[in-house]
């Protein structure tokens, strides 16, 4: 029985886990869940007989838990969770930086962690992975593209990489003329054309930010010099990434577009549990198309490349504005091609610190929401 704590459990990859644990429920066991939808929180602990749950900070704790479920909504909470003696693993499925401190909590109390929050590894990734190192703890991918690399180097020496494959499906957008971008609804751009996620990530695939944003993951998990990580447009999403070696092998990972596959395997692994819904018929696969990304479509995933090349705190500048713009398209108020507007010069104007500690990190990124707000309303867009 594996004991596991849930943060973002109202989420898509919190909810998606949670059916991963209905279906194991001899193997998987909830000890812990976080969300900020309280009301789903409370079905969620009556369901699993979760003895502790965290909303949000200073939240009006309403009646629905059950009266043996401890309710925490103080600060720290999600730390509290994160490391609870009882907990095997901690899935940190939160959006931003909202998993960060629980992450690096839970990695210096020796525990595995599923990772499927990508701003964690792009803002503070040399704290993380050094967190792990030094404490012992685990850290495992449940990113699709990040769980396909990591299936296809179980065994492999990592010296032996050539090149890191990850592929994106092109977002909503990829067949929109490019001179009609400005004009796209924040409706249209969440209408994936293959996964089922949250508005954040769909968005972030719309743009393709996403995979700027996995690229500098890629570099963590897998101790991978940006040279050899590469991006490629493959629509359907069948392939969800490859590896090819030094001797000229290639492994690519298939599976169908079901987030479930890539939580389950993080939780069984080293074990692979029988899932028949998860099953792919190969005969109807069809044809495997793989093409380079237009560039001049997507000029977030440039930005993200670039900030993760330069490190210090570039990457938490640009997760920070990416995060303030995406919020600030969603809810109307600037063009979908404003987000890489203000990304852009909120890097531009930001001053890196190269060998960053915790709170320059938080203060980067910090500032970066503020600039990026500031120069939203400069050009109008309130």
């Amino acid at each position: 029985m594996k004991r596991i704590v849930i943060l973002g459990s109202t989420g898509s990859i919190g909810v998606q886990t949670l059916d991963v644990v209905r279906r194991f429920p001899d193997r998987l066991q909830v000890v812990g869940l976080a969300a900020r939808r309280q009301d789903l929180l409370s079905k969620q602990a009556r369901e699993f007989g979760v003895p502790y749950v965290a909303i949000g900070e200073g939240a009006n704790v309403q009646d629905g838990f059950p009266s043996n479920t401890s309710v925490f909504n103080e600060a720290g909470s999600l730390e509290r969770l994160a490391t609870l003696p009882d907990a095997d693993m901690v899935v940190v499925a939160t959006v931003g930086r909202a998993g960060l401190l629980a992450t690096l909590a839970a990695l210096k109390a020796g525990k595995r962690v599923g990772l499927a929050n990508k701003e964690v590894l792009v803002m503070a990734g040399s704290l993380v992975t050094s967190m792990a190192r030094e404490y012992g703890g685990e850290l495992v991918p449940i990113d699709s593209e990040h769980s396909a690399l990591w299936q296809c180097l179980v065994g492999e020496d990592l010296s032996a990489i050539h090149e890191l494959i990850l592929t994106a499906s092109g977002g909503a957008l990829r067949d929109r003329p490019l001179d009609e971008l400005s004009t796209v609804t924040p409706e249209e751009a969440l209408r994936h054309p293959t996964w089922r996620m949250g508005p954040k990530v769909t968005i972030d695939s719309a743009t393709l930010m996403n995979k700027g944003l996995e690229v500098i993951e890629a570099h963590w998990l897998f101790n991978c010099p940006y040279e050899r990580i590469r991006v490629v447009l493959h629509p359907t999403s069948v392939v969800h990434s490859l590896v090819q070696f030094t001797d000229g092998s290639v492994k690519a990972q298939l599976g169908r577009t079901d987030m479930r596959l890539p939580i389950q395997y993080a939780l069984s692994h080293p074990e692979r549990w029988e899932h028949q819904e998860l099953q792919v018929d190969i005969m109807k696969l069809g044809a495997l198309e793989f093409a380079e990304p237009e560039w001049a479509r997507y000029p977030c995933l440039e930005l993200a490349i670039e900030a993760g090349k330069r490190g210090g705190t570039y990457p938490a500048a640009l997760c920070g504005a990416d995060e303030v713009a995406v919020e600030l398209f969603i809810s109307g108020r600037i063009p979908l091609t404003g987000i890489p507007e203000l990304v852009g010069e909120v890097l531009q104007a930001h001053e890196n610190l190269s060998t960053p500690d915790l709170d320059d990190i938080l203060a980067a990124d910090s500032a970066a929401r503020e600039r990026c707000l500031t120069l939203a309303r400069s050009r109008g867009w309130n």
